[in-house]
């Protein structure tokens, strides 16, 4: 167990969670009642890391700075609120690690860019909630990331330094935030990734194929 390394904060979407299905099944709910196609799977998993911005976009092709944006993402988000339980999940071997982290009393919490309202009724749903030592939401500080306040306020609530943290995340904000304060980062290749920069020009300290290699990699340092 490496010495180094104090505590573990992780993203939630993409990186301990699999809420693809119930974010791209409220676009296509949305398409349906317009009449409109469902769009494929693959397609709208890409932009999950954008949340609702990113599901309009791909959805409706309606950027924020445009007069329809407001009413689509009212909707979907209250879409997504009654049916985000429905078949979103930890990934598997996330589980594992958390399990493993535990077991070594190494403490991991979440920070999150979803808002309270959303973030908080899913990690009690899917069991996390008593086990994460915080959780850290989007509007918890006034900043989300790539701010690194979120992550400096997880840090304190811990009772951590930052430099002795880890910080995953499957999106180049999640590394940004990570690098601005002054933690470890690593990338989470497993998650949703996006349409942006490829993630080995992100700049993490490690990017790591499956949560098992987080540890592995910790374990290293």
């Amino acid at each position: 167990m490496s010495r180094l390394v104090a505590a573990v904060l992780f993203d939630l979407d993409g990186t301990l969670v699999d809420s693809a299905p119930d974010l791209a099944g409220a676009c296509n709910d949305m398409r349906a009642a317009r009449g409109m196609e469902a769009l494929r799977y693959p397609v709208l998993r890409a932009m999950v890391g954008s949340g609702a911005r990113g599901m309009i976009g791909m959805g409706f092709g309606i950027s924020p700075t445009e007069p329809a944006y407001d009413l689509l993402r009212d909707e979907f988000l209250e879409r997504y609120e009654a049916r985000m339980t429905r078949d979103t999940m930890v990934f598997p071997e996330a589980a594992r690690l958390l399990e493993r982290l535990q077991q070594e009393g190494r403490p991991w919490g979440i920070v999150t860019n979803k808002a309270a309202r959303f973030a908080e009724p899913l990690v009690r749903f899917l069991g996390l909630a008593d086990v994460a030592a915080t959780l850290v939401c989007g509007d918890t500080t006034g900043h989300s990331k790539p701010h690194p306040a979120p992550l400096l306020e997880a840090a304190r609530r811990m009772a951590t330094r930052p430099e002795t943290c880890v910080y995953v995340g499957d999106d180049h904000r999640d590394v940004q935030a990570g690098r601005a304060a002054g933690m470890w980062t690593v990338a989470a290749a497993w998650g949703y990734l996006g349409n942006a920069d490829p993630v080995d020009a992100w700049g993490a300290d490690a990017i790591c194929a499956t949560p098992s290699d987080v540890l592995a990699w910790i374990d290293s340092t």
